[in-house]
């Protein structure tokens, strides 16, 4: 899939489950579309769909589900805590990979006209896509809610951008957009309070609050000289915030929107939620994502907590995600299953992916001694890299948290997470070899009965051999990449656990060497002279540096025996 757009439209009916799971279903029967979250919320009678595919089956599946709901959401009878004025209340559309936020926005124009033009809704633009400036705020464009729209569809400025300029009160409006990913955060209060939860949220959100004399709640109103409220400014920039009391729950929340995570990411919010409440007596308790996330949304939260108590950061994707699930409580209220939450993970299809490495060690051994020639030697060379970079990450976990040590943890630190990088990447291209195999034996198998189809097969094979050399030299290149952490860890790493990267430095220097040999098997086979002359080049001195490497590190090793 070369473009990959993300859909998070809003229903408004988060109680009643027939009419959740039939908009679900759907939006599940258009092909090429993942349903990746289905978040209801009683309170606030909403439900936050979430789903990704190519731009075209996602949209249309945003239309089908638009069609469901204005049958089945009667708005004249809508009662909940969020703000919202239509049925589909919002339908945002994200870039995701392969696609332009440029780009995103025509598909959110087009949405918009067909949700107009096949179902009947009234629709304006916002965020990205927007028909002016005026409109970009989605708080702005909802501004009166379900109970202003009639109203509000009379005054010229506000005329929908497509469907009917009449008041429906069973559909109400609908507001489509892009834009970048949003994170609708909430933070968990130990108070009853909504008084002392839009405090804590005024305290945070970029707006702030009014500016007042003298007393902060009763004092007079500062107004600038158009007559408008001055607002003095809160402490997260590209971050909304309400407070609200939950009754499901029995306690109230700071419900945050995170628009720009560059700006504030997710633990930023967290930690200062904490400490705004703190500084009023109140504690904040957990925490809750709605819908997805991105991965480095969780990852980089894992890397802060770590930080803060001076430990390595050099661990895998899911230890970090599970420390930032921790860390913030994100499991208070219900279990946070990484791979239904986090977007990258959920989109995944069972088996399609990592097919090699999700195998038990066992299983992995099996189908290498199989009569099948993949995998083979190219994923094997991949995984011994992949273990020699994971023995050196290894070692600078445990320098890092040596006794006495302590002024050295951000060193040892810094090393793990180049180890954590490379062995991820050598993890990778086990799989990626195998796939690199199998799409020379599909070139291979290309019919060559005329002149035209002979030709496209050369060609293909052609292809097919260069991409199967670049996957052993990025083995080589990680692979050697690995061996100057283990040369580091040996000579100057925990001593007890100097053998551990000599053991490292032993696999990942096998790793480059039986690397080199699938470079030098497919290229005896590639017509591209000069494309074999500059890959043998950069493997042979790969493999010369290894050699060096190799015998430096247990030079090393030997003389801590």
């Amino acid at each position: 899939m070369s473009q990959v757009i993300e859909c998070v439209p809003n229903f408004s009916e988060g109680r009643d489950p027939a009419v959740i799971q039939a908009i679900a279903d759907a939006v599940s029967s258009v092909e090429g579309v993942k349903l990746l979250n289905v978040d209801p919320g009683k309170s606030t009678n909403r439900t936050v769909y979430t789903f990704a595919g190519a731009p075209g089956p996602v949209c249309g599946a945003a239309v089908r589900a638009a069609k469901v709901a204005s049958g089945l959401i009667d708005m004249s009878r809508h009662t909940g805590e969020h703000p919202r004025f239509g049925a589909l209340d919002v339908c945002p559309l994200v870039p995701i990979s392969g696609i332009t936020m440029e780009e995103t926005v025509a598909h959110a124009r087009e949405l918009a006209r067909r949700l107009a033009d096949e179902v009947g809704l009234t629709v304006y633009l916002y965020g990205e896509a927007a028909s002016s400036d005026a409109r970009k705020s989605l708080a702005d464009g909802r501004a009166g809610e379900y109970e202003g729209l009639a109203e509000r569809l009379t005054q010229k400025e506000w005329k929908p951008d497509f469907g009917p300029a009449k008041f429906n009160s069973k559909s109400g409006a609908t507001a489509v957009g892009a834009r970048d990913f949003l994170i609708a955060y909430n933070a968990n209060l130990n108070t009853t309070s909504v008084r002392r939860a839009n405090s804590v949220a005024f305290d945070v959100r970029e707006r702030g609050r009014v500016k007042r004399t003298g007393d902060p709640i009763t004092g007079e109103v500062v107004r600038d000289e158009k007559g408008d409220p001055v607002h003095e400014p809160g402490a997260l920039k590209g971050v909304r915030a309400i407070g609200w009391f939950i009754e499901e729950y029995g306690f109230a929340q700071v419900s945050m929107n995170l628009t720009s995570l560059n700006e504030t990411p997710i633990h930023v919010a967290f930690d200062e939620c904490v400490a705004k409440a703190a500084a009023r007596g109140i504690r904040v308790t957990g925490s809750e994502v709605i819908g997805l996330v991105p991965l480095s949304a969780l990852t980089d939260a894992g890397r802060h907590y770590l930080r803060l108590q001076k430990r390595s950061t050099g661990l895998p994707d899911s230890e970090l995600v599970r420390i930032a699930v921790k860390s913030m409580g994100l499991d208070e209220l219900a279990p946070f299953d990484p791979h239904e939450r986090i977007i990258e993970w959920a989109m995944k299809e069972p088996g399609t992916s990592s097919a090699l490495m999700s195998l038990t060690t066992q299983a992995f051994v099996e189908k290498v001694a199989s009569e099948s020639p993949a995998p083979g030697g190219g994923s094997v060379a991949a995984l011994v890299g992949s273990l020699g970079a994971a023995l050196g990450t290894m070692v600078a976990n445990l320098s890092a948290h040596k006794r006495g040590w302590d002024d050295r943890w951000e060193e040892f630190s810094a090393w793990a997470e180049k180890g954590t990088a490379l062995h991820t990447e050598l993890s990778r291209l086990v799989d990626e070899d195998t796939i690199a195999f199998d799409a020379i034996m599909s070139a291979f198998g290309l019919p060559q009965g005329s002149d035209e189809e002979k030709a496209a097969r050369t060609d293909a094979i052609e292809a097919a051999t260069r991409a199967a050399i670049e996957v052993p030299l990025k083995t080589m290149e990680a692979s050697l990449r690995a061996m100057e952490i283990t040369k580091s860890m040996a000579e100057n790493g925990n001593p007890n656990s100097a053998s551990d990267a000599g053991v490292g430095a032993l696999c990942a220097r096998a790793a480059v060497r039986g690397a080199m040999l699938n470079v030098q098997t497919n290229c005896a086979s590639l017509k591209d002279k000069g494309f074999v002359a500059k890959a043998l080049e950069r493997a042979e001195k790969m493999a010369a540096d290894a050699e060096k490497l190799e015998n430096d590190t247990l030079a090393i090793v030997t003389s801590k025996m």
